[in-house]
């Protein structure tokens, strides 16, 4: 019986897990936040910005998770 989800992504021989993946896309997409609240300037309002940087990646890997690749 095979289970839905990946269990590991291969790249040639190496196996990788899903949750680095699920990282690298939840860090580009918490960097492509960031920029826009910078050029926006909505980040002048924040108390502390790479607590906020951590809180958006942390925020992208939940989504991630949940609805596209399951680790």
């Amino acid at each position: 019986m095979t289970n839905a989800y990946p269990h590991e992504l291969s790249l040639g021989d190496v196996y990788f897990s899903p949750l680095l993946a699920v990282l690298f896309m939840a860090f580009i997409g918490a960097l492509v936040t960031v920029m826009i609240l910078n050029k926006i300037k909505l980040s002048r309002y924040l108390a502390a910005p790479p607590y906020v940087f951590i809180s958006i990646l942390i925020f992208y890997v939940l989504l991630i998770d949940t609805f596209w690749i399951k680790f």
